[in-house]
């Protein structure tokens, strides 16, 4: 890893470097909501839109990777002739700037499924390979608990990543193309002052983190209290939205249509992002669903994110983003089940 120092009045220049080379996307402000302001990635145009100060975004990267809908194939007839059409959707280089260590982290994990596994997904290994990663430092949101899953700080899936020290910003650089991009705006080797302010900036960062989730043992104890009665009363809770899935950055369940045209000549298979809190998720062929009940596909998804995926690559699959409970109709919070199901009592708190 090399590191860099430049001046802030050389971002816009680094900005325009990226959009002349591919398509520049990042968090822009998409309006101000009752809570305050509400960002979330776009394609950017004016370095006037981008805000690397912005909060967490609505939507997290990976609607950049895996889409909520694709087409993955289309078949046409003519005669006694067909043809197919198969498209990775990419069509040009991509740079993601202003990404949050969660995030990073979140594709990270998604790479061991969708990319490193045995069964690789070639549509986002395609839009993985065509995408240059920027990251930008951030502040604890309420809702954060990244600390707890150690995803608040990030070491790899990135390009370049940025850390604002006020009036510069300390670059740490990954690829030889974010040191050739570098290259086109005045930069120095970063001094002892700098590196100094950069570790109070890591320190002021650390002492803002809220009372996050304890993690200790938490894959035996999900084992232990698998048929615990809480998980029946956070149920009664869940509205089966799938609001918690779309937001997430990590879920990667979907499902696969085929659509037949009515002159039998065409046909589309689609892939769609599922939720597993859906209530059709488990229903199979002759209307049997294996998880009819709302705790049930609740608490199967705690023990993917929580449980099945440690088991499998020795790490959680959540990042602690708060996503999911802000965007939650009942309220449900990551840190509040965990803390439930480690102590095996619902609080009357959470009933209000």
């Amino acid at each position: 890893m090399l590191f860099r120092v430049f001046s802030r009045y050389e971002l816009p220049r680094l900005f325009d470097i990226f959009s002349a080379a591919a398509r520049v996307a990042g968090p822009v402000l998409l309006e101000q909501g009752a809570k305050g302001p509400i960002f979330g990635y776009r394609d950017i145009e004016r370095f006037e839109e981008l805000r690397l100060d912005h909060t967490i975004t609505r939507m997290s990267a990976k609607s950049f990777f895996l889409p909520h809908k694709e087409e993955l194939a289309s078949f046409s007839i003519d005669g006694e002739s067909w043809e197919k059409s198969n498209s990775l959707h990419v069509t040009s280089p991509v740079i993601l700037m202003g990404v949050h260590p969660c995030d990073i982290n979140a594709l990270n994990k998604l790479d061991k499924v969708l990319l490193k596994s045995d069964y690789p997904m070639p549509h986002y290994a395609a839009r993985r390979e065509n995408t240059f990663i920027v990251g930008h430092d951030c502040m604890p949101e309420p809702g954060c608990f990244c600390r707890s899953m150690s995803t608040d700080t990030v070491q790899h899936g990135f390009d370049m990543f940025l850390t604002d020290l006020g009036d510069k910003y300390f670059a740490e650089i990954l690829s030889n193309t974010g040191y050739n991009f570098l290259d086109g705006i005045v930069t120095e080797e970063p001094t002892e002052d700098d590196h100094r302010l950069f570790r109070d900036k890591a320190e002021r960062r650390n002492s803002t983190f809220a009372p996050g989730v304890d993690t200790t043992d938490l894959n035996k104890i999900l084992d232990m209290e698998f048929q615990s009665d809480v998980w029946q009363k956070w149920g009664e809770r869940c509205f089966s939205c799938g609001a918690c899935a779309a937001v997430c950055p990590t879920c990667y369940c979907y499902g696969v249509e085929e659509s037949v045209g009515l002159d039998m000549k065409s046909a589309t298979k689609t892939r769609r992002l599922h939720s597993c809190n859906l209530v059709d998720f488990a229903r199979v062929a002759g209307g049997h669903n294996f998880r009819p009940e709302p705790h049930t596909r609740m608490k199967y998804r705690y023990y993917h994110k929580h449980r099945g995926f440690v088991e499998a690559y020795e790490e959680p699959l959540c990042v602690g983003c708060g996503r999911c409970g802000d965007s939650c109709l009942g309220g449900i919070t990551v840190p509040e089940v965990i803390q439930s199901v480690r102590t095996e009592e619902f609080n009357a708190r959470t009933q209000a």
